[in-house]
């Protein structure tokens, strides 16, 4: 055998989404959230702020629409970025945060609308990705 033994046992590498400093900066500076998602539509972080701010007020089924689509939007990109469906996505990356912030607005939006399944599946995929990103979102 030559070179170094392999791992056999590591999982997947950790996935980073990519920066989007010009949306960030945005968002950041006080820009409304829906101003920066209509702007950067691909940017999670948009959605998630949007998600939060509904269901805040007592929207649920708003805050649902919004973590939904930047779900969507941060699986594409998390895709792109090399992500096979499972392994870690490191809440240390801050880009990474936009996407498990969704995750977490879209467990919490639908276990107020009743889809019990789908908030629990959406706990465990956050909790797989990332125990501090669980962490910090549930505990903090």
């Amino acid at each position: 055998m030559t070179g170094a033994m392999e791992n056999l046992l590591a999982g997947p590498p950790p996935t980073h989404l990519p920066e989007l400093p010009e949306a960030r900066e945005l968002l950041e500076s006080g820009v409304k959230a829906a101003d920066v998602a209509a702007r950067f539509p691909a940017y999670p972080a948009a959605w998630a702020a949007l998600a939060e701010e509904y269901f805040a007020q007592g929207h649920a089924v708003t805050s649902y629409a919004f973590a939904r689509t930047g779900y969507h939007r941060g699986l594409d990109q998390l895709r792109r970025s090399g992500w096979k469906g499972h392994g870690p996505i490191p809440w240390e990356h801050e880009p990474n945060r936009g996407f498990l912030r969704c995750l977490y607005a879209l467990s919490r939006a639908a276990q107020a609308i009743g889809e019990k399944d789908e908030a629990e599946r959406c706990l465990q995929f956050l909790k797989d990705s990332t125990e501090t990103g669980y962490d910090a979102l549930t505990k903090g």
